[in-house]
């Protein structure tokens, strides 16, 4: 007797049909094989499946089993396919009608009393199963929340195989898991820092705004304790909500690698890895290439603090996902590509001990270690970084004050606001932020003075600023004309512009 199942998979954040197909033979020794370039967990499957059927009141058969997986040649890896095997051997059996498995498509893993545990990459399988036009999806209870977040298909939350089959054969009624609406959820942001706590640093906090209004890269430079660790920290209290294309993208990444606890990710990522980390953690890859720290933080901030203690191989890796916003990892059986939209976030020392330039510390580092220390952080590199600002220690009598700074929710509205701006600049584009333009998208969207004109060609000259410095600049001042909610680039937001680029020492 010979049984289909449609399951599925992922390679990179896409979803793939897997179509499981048992065949229970008449004769033949007693014998289980999966076939179909199996993983371990799939080759391990077989113990689970034998004992959860046996559990929930089953038999397996007592003859030669083969589960093919096809396409025969893509790699299977993982445990979700235990769920689609065991309902294929019953199926075979007939202890389930086959003409019922055709517009259904199966994913979990079985514990050996037959319940079902959560697996990675739902809802990718889940949009998989909507665009081939499968009805309905049946996965373990813990997934259904995040699956819900795809709208036109039937989603059965499976709480163990007992269940499944009773349902399959019309004995009980299993109710759908509803979609769900992001409309309320988004606005459910919670503060951890507010830039009201933090005393002083006008001139840092108005970069900070500046960099989540447009999505700019950021670079925090200053002497230990200024406060450039707590000023990103509270950077997420300005940021806005994510939209639901937003969502789903985030979503994607962190369910993939198991991360999603509570259904969906809402909040926009912050990602704060250790200098120690390394390049594959910090880009992504591995034998099976999976997402780095640059893709977890997609939509979001990478946090990168003591900026020159990463190994110089690890931040020369950051170079072209800053400009491209993905990352291709190759390897020999294929490429894969990995959103990477973020913003950076990177603090730094002026020197090894920290105090260069501080008015009242000396410094005692030796010009030789100094310049070692700049080195970590090439031209190129920095030149990719927007706004670069140098964070002073703070003044007594700012540290003494009992009067509060401005708050983040007075921040993050005028930052919403900007945002809402660029929205309908863009509304028939794939841009979302200023960060993202490209030169042509500069030439068409951006509208510059003459005033403000002719101060970028007398700072090309003077700064020697090269075509990248250029159009960041125009980028960086078009998202200071929305804050300021002017249609024109006029000659002061220029001019502001110009004191965020890197100082030559």
């Amino acid at each position: 007797m010979l049984a289909k199942v449609n399951s599925g998979t992922t390679i990179g954040l896409d979803g793939v049909l897997i179509e499981i197909e048992v065949d229970v033979a008449g004769k033949g020794f007693p014998s289980f094989t999966i076939v179909g370039l199996p993983d371990k967990a799939i080759d391990e499957a077989k113990d689970r499946v034998k004992t959860a059927i046996c559990n929930a009141g089953y038999e397996m058969p007592d003859s030669r089993l083969t589960v093919n997986m096809a396409p025969a040649d893509i790699p299977k890896v993982g445990s979700s396919f235990d769920l689609p095997i065991a309902i294929g051997i019953l199926a075979a059996q007939g202890f389930i009608e086959k003409e019922d498995l055709k517009n259904n498509l199966f994913i979990g893993e079985l514990s050996l009393e037959g319940k079902l545990r959560k697996v990675p990459g739902t809802i990718s399988i889940t949009l998989l199963a909507k665009k081939k036009k499968i009805k309905s999806i049946f996965l373990p209870l813990e997934n259904a929340q995040e699956a819900s977040l795809t709208e036109g298909i039937n989603i059965f939350p499976i709480y163990s195989l007992t269940d499944l089959i009773l349902h399959l054969n019309k004995k009980i009624i299993i109710k759908p898991q509803p979609p769900i609406s992001l409309k309320n959820l988004t606005d459910n942001f919670p503060v951890e820092f507010d830039f009201a706590e933090i005393k002083g640093q006008e001139q840092a906090k108005r970069a900070l705004e500046i960099a989540a209004a447009g999505m700019h890269n950021l670079h925090l430079k200053g002497v230990p304790g200024a406060g450039k660790t707590l000023l990103c920290r509270a950077f997420p209290s300005i940021l806005p909500s994510m939209e639901k294309d937003e969502i789903l993208e985030v979503t994607k990444i962190y369910s993939i690698l198991g991360l999603i606890e509570k259904g969906f990710i809402i909040n926009r990522p912050f990602r704060s890895p250790h200098h120690t980390t390394s390049r594959i953690g910090l880009i992504g890859g591995g034998t099976n290439p999976s997402p780095g720290e640059i893709s977890l933080s997609h939509r979001g901030v990478l946090f990168l603090d003591e900026f020159p203690e990463f190994p110089r191989s690890v931040l020369e890796s950051l170079r072209q996902p800053l400009e491209d916003g993905k990352v291709t990892i190759s390897r020999a059986s294929g490429s894969v590509t990995f959103p990477a939209r973020f913003l950076l976030l990177a603090a730094s020392n002026p020197c090894p001990c920290g105090y260069l330039g501080h008015p009242k510390k000396p410094c005692h580092c030796l010009p030789g270690s100094i310049i070692k220390y700049r080195k970590r952080m090439s031209g190129p590199l920095l030149d990719r970084i927007d706004l670069h600002v140098d964070v002073p220690p703070v003044e007594e009598e700012k540290l003494t004050s009992k009067v509060n700074a401005e708050s983040s929710e007075a921040i993050r509205k005028r930052v919403i606001q900007a945002r809402q701006i660029q929205q309908k600049r863009f509304i028939n584009t794939k841009i979302k932020t200023n960060g993202e333009m490209s030169t042509r998208d500069i030439h068409k969207f951006c509208i510059l003075t003459n005033e403000a004109t002719n101060l970028l060609k007398q700072a090309i000259s003077k700064l020697s600023l090269s075509a990248r410095s250029y159009f960041k600049i125009i980028k960086i001042s078009q998202t200071i004309a929305d804050l300021n909610n002017s249609k024109k680039i006029e000659v002061h937001y220029v001019s502001e512009a110009l004191q965020y680029r890197v100082k030559e020492e």
